[in-house]
């Protein structure tokens, strides 16, 4: 199954209390990646979620956004450090009679010191919050998922169309290799016949034609790209991810083609190269998208 790595999913879950979001979007990404934004008070679940996630997702980059309506997320209270300020007002105290400053603290003064007093926030468990946020993330997953398909069954439409192509021209040059022999023989004939006066050796012109045709036989590089391609195109149906490894076939069809080049002594067989390498290009641009 082709499974695309771009796609986006969206959840919700909702009770008396609370009212919870979750947005997922994936993205291309060499490797398996997760960022997750969410409330201060929800980070604790953070492994939960990844683990979720990752159940369903193995490559890519994916970026969750958590959002929480509702109150009593976070209990509140004050913190009074009585003992500090027993302290200062006894400095006050003490500085106000030794230099004969007048006047009063006020309470004014005491609230602005968050050293005296301040709010503290606690973070109480809250079963019900933490399953609505698991309730939404699953959600958003199977949507998610969905997409990811989706878009996963039309690139596979695009690789088989060019795979198709590069096999048709698989079979040109396998009809144009032997050509090039036979070509490159006549050529060399007519050429020792003008130097020689038409007179022929037929051993060293045999010789000469061995040579070159078993520098020029790309027969073991057809061979091996047929095989490469029937991989390719079996590996599109199995079940697992398969990016990594589509992307490696690329690689080794890139490799014969550029063989093939090197050792192509005729201009349809360069031309063909280049398509099949303007052909691979394509191919290494759609499987980049593939998880």
């Amino acid at each position: 199954m082709v499974n695309s790595m771009t796609g986006f999913g969206r959840g919700k879950a909702a009770s008396e209390s609370y009212t919870v979001n979750v947005e997922i979007k994936t993205v291309n990404h060499r490797f398996s990646e997760i960022s997750i934004r969410m409330p201060r008070q929800l980070l604790k679940m953070e492994d939960k979620i990844k683990k979720r996630l990752n159940k369903h997702i193995h490559r890519g980059r994916a970026e969750i956004y958590v959002s929480v309506e509702g109150e009593g997320v976070v209990t509140r209270s004050i913190r009074v450090d009585w003992d500090l300020i027993d302290e200062y007002f006894q400095f006050v105290k003490q500085a106000m009679e030794k230099y004969g400053i007048e006047g009063n603290v006020t309470l004014q003064e005491l609230l602005n010191r968050s050293d005296l007093i301040h709010i503290e926030e606690s973070e109480a468990a809250n079963e019900e919050l933490e399953n609505l946020v698991l309730s939404a993330v699953e959600e958003a997953i199977v949507l998610l998922r969905q997409m990811r398909n989706t878009e996963g069954e039309e690139l596979k439409k695009d690789l088989l169309i060019i795979l198709n192509r590069l096999e048709s021209d698989l079979t040109e040059l396998q009809e144009l290799a032997p050509l090039v022999v036979n070509f490159f023989k006549d050529r060399l004939m007519k050429r020792m016949q003008e130097f020689t006066g038409g007179l022929l050796d037929e051993t060293r012109l045999l010789t000469e034609v061995a040579v070159f045709a078993e520098k020029a036989d790309i027969n073991e590089e057809i061979t091996r790209l047929k095989s490469h391609i029937g991989q390719f195109i079996q590996t599109l149906n199995t079940v697992e991810s398969i990016g990594r490894k589509l992307d490696f076939l690329v690689q080794e069809m890139n490799r014969e083609v550029n063989t093939i080049g090197s050792k192509a002594n005729d201009s349809r067989i360069a031309t063909k190269v280049v398509e099949m390498k303007s052909l691979l290009e394509k191919l290494k641009e759609q499987v980049q998208n593939i998880e």
